[in-house]
Order: structure tokens, then sequence, then C-alpha cells
């Protein structure tokens, strides 16, 4: 039984129908505790099925250690999203309901390479000489959850200093304990500033400039 019906297939196929370059999935699947692997396993293929460009590459977190590391994976279920080259894209947990968006908009960034940002926030990005990593806390039923899921994604798109982890909360509990997640979605900067809701990019911005200062 497929997950994607004939209407969704299409929708799919007309969205990733212009992408330019090849898109990887390298998907994570952990054989000691994970729900819904076999379905994300399944999800992300039928997406691959609908684009030429799109593929898709299974690996066992415990068993494929070395390929784990080589991408800063240390959860699973986990998707690398890759384009011509990593730009630290990466979605823990299964990306369905509204989170759904959120995958399909990440192969076309990675595919790309190019963001809807504003000019001022790319030169913010382009500057930076430290790390950053967002960590964006989703849920599937959050309809606000993708505009901060995909910005975030955005960024990390623009800097190679900038990772983007989009975390589904409920799958990862031990981690939304220890960010105190009460509502989502919830967007954290190297472990310090938190910015609760869909915020805009400028507000993300001044988070990453106080969490750089600290």
């Amino acid at each position: 039984m497929t997950l994607l019906n004939d209407e969704i297939v299409q929708n799919v196929k007309d969205m990733l129908a212009e992408i330019p370059n090849e898109v990887t999935l390298t998907v994570f699947t952990d054989d000691q505790n994970c729900e819904y692997c076999t379905e994300i396993v399944q999800l992300v293929n039928e997406v691959a099925a609908t684009s030429e460009k799109v593929t898709v590459e299974q690996y066992e977190i415990h068993k494929d250690n070395d390929r784990a590391q080589a991408l800063n994976i240390e959860r699973a279920p986990a998707i690398a999203i890759t384009g011509e080259r990593d730009y630290g894209l990466r979605f823990y947990g299964i990306p369905s309901g509204y989170e759904f968006s959120t995958l399909l908009h990440s192969i076309q960034a990675a595919s790309s390479g190019n963001t809807d940002l504003d000019d001022q926030v790319k030169s913010f990005l382009s500057d930076l000489n430290k790390p950053v990593n967002l960590q964006v806390f989703v849920t599937p039923t959050c309809p606000y959850c993708p505009r901060a899921a995909v910005l975030a994604m955005e960024m990390a798109i623009v800097s190679d200093l900038v990772n983007a982890d989009v975390i589904e909360s409920a799958e990862f509990p031990d981690l939304a304990n220890q960010y105190n997640v009460m509502g989502v979605p919830l967007s954290v900067v190297n472990n310090q500033e938190r910015i609760e809701g869909a915020a805009p990019p400028h507000m993300v911005v001044d988070a990453i400039r106080k969490a750089l200062a600290a």
C-alpha cells in the first residue's frame, strides 16, 4: 500500500519537475528503536520515484556508523538532504502532515542552491565567522512549523557555517524535554537562544547575533 495517493504524487511531480540538479535523500534508520522507520523509507522512495533527479540511500545508524559520522547524524530516524554539496539540511523523524511540504522545499533548495531570503539577511549570513546550529522543533499537525523549518534550511543554504536540524518533537522526547519544548515551532540557536513561533528572518538573525556574542 502506498503512502502517497495519485493526486499527491502528481503534485510532487509538478513541484520537482524543474529542479536543476540531482538531490540525494540519505535515510538513517535504527534497528533497535524506530517506530516509523519503515514508513520513512517508503515515503522517501515514493518521493524519489517522482523525479529522475532524486535518489535515496539507506543506512542503519549503528551498522553504518562511519557514514552517519560523515553526515553528522547522531540519532535516527533521520534524513540528510544533499545536493551538489552538503548544505547541512537534516530532518529528524517522519516528514508527514504539514512537514511533508518541508521535505519538498528542502529538495528544491538543495537542488538549486537558491533561497527567497532578502539581500540583508544573505549578507549577514555570508559574513558569519562562527558555526551556527539551528534546531527547529516541529510536529506534523502544526500549520506554522514549515515556515520556521524552511527558513532555517534556507539560512543553511546561504552559509556553510549554518546547519539546520528539523526535529519532530514527539519522536524525540528526550530532546523535547532537554529544550523544554512546550509548543511548536520552537527554534533553538546554538543551544542558547530560543525563538518561539514562526518568526520572521530578522528575528532569527537577532537570535543568531545574541548566541554568537554569548
